[in-house]
């Protein structure tokens, strides 16, 4: 099963090594078919230093911790 990737921007950048990273996921209404944006927050692990509104690309990967189960790609 292929590993999923994300598009999103860092919200918070206050622990080490991990970043907080809000993804929109656009979602169909079922009643009455228009598009909404619900946003979910990711954290992810980060060896790089990443300042609050980068955008960046997140991928699924072993646990690195009880929360951190994604890693920041590019």
């Amino acid at each position: 099963m292929p590993k999923k990737k994300f598009n999103g921007t860092v919200v918070s950048n206050k622990m080490n090594k991990t970043v907080v990273v809000a993804v929109e996921i656009p979602k169909k209404h079922p009643l009455y078919d228009k598009r909404i944006k619900n946003t979910k927050r990711f954290k992810a692990h980060s060896k790089e230093t990443h300042k609050i509104g980068d955008v960046v690309l997140i991928e699924e990967c072993k646990p690195f911790s009880k929360e951190v189960t994604w890693k920041v790609t590019k």
